[in-house]
Parts: structure tokens; sequence; C-alpha cells
């Protein structure tokens, strides 16, 4: 008998789980960046750090990055500034807080623990697959 898979549902299924995956990891990144940036850096200079790299392997799509940062700046994480731009719409400034410091250690020793977790499961699976 040959099994037949929906490739519409899997690839449904695939964005689903990358979604519900990269809500966390979104606000990790982006606070990541300010933090090494040591100064105050505007959305699209975000945006150009999180594309450096291939955009195959951005983890969220660049319009997603601007609730992240409202959420970040709502929650205390960021300060923000709105410098008005001669040559295009005014910038909003984002600066990491020392209490989004604070939170992105923890995240990162959460995340470290839960991929160290995750990486031991799938290789005990992929020994057995």
């Amino acid at each position: 008998m040959i099994q037949r898979t929906d490739t519409n549902a899997d690839d449904a299924q695939v964005r689903k789980f990358r979604k519900e995956l990269n809500s966390g990891l979104s606000a990790l990144v982006v606070l990541s960046i300010l933090a090494k940036a040591g100064g105050e850096m505007y959305g699209y200079q975000i945006a150009k750090e999180l594309s450096a790299g291939d955009d195959d392997t951005l983890p969220f799509k660049q319009g997603a990055l601007y609730p992240v940062l409202r959420q970040l700046h709502a929650s205390g994480f960021l300060t923000s500034r709105v410098e008005v731009s001669v040559s295009g719409p005014p910038r909003r400034y984002y600066t990491i807080t020392d209490t989004g410091r604070d939170t992105l250690k923890q995240w990162i020793a959460a995340y470290r623990e839960v991929r160290t977790f995750v990486d031991n499961a799938i290789g005990q699976d992929e020994a057995h697959a």
C-alpha cells in the first residue's frame, strides 16, 4: 500500500510550528542585537542586522519586527525616542534598558537550557530513525 501525504497540510503544520517556535526567539534576537549595538538603533537598522545573513535563515519576517519592538518597549526592556528626518518619515530610535539587559541574560540562559534539552532529545531520536 502506498502512503500518501498531503503536502499542503504538511506545509501548514511546518508554518504553524515555526510561528510558535519563533514567537519568543524574535524578542530574544532583537534584545541581543540592541545589547551588542551599545547604543541606539532605529527599526530599519535592526532589520538590516537581521537580514545580514541569508534571508532563508531569518526566523521571522521583517514585518514582524515592529510589533516585537513595541512589545519590548511596553515591557520596559527598551526606551525609545523619535527624531524628525529631513529625508523621510520620523525615525524611532530604541535603546536597551538595564531591565532589558537583565532579562536578556535570563532569556539566554533559558534558551541554552531548552536548546540543550532539544539537541539531546533529537540526537536520541535520530539514532533510532
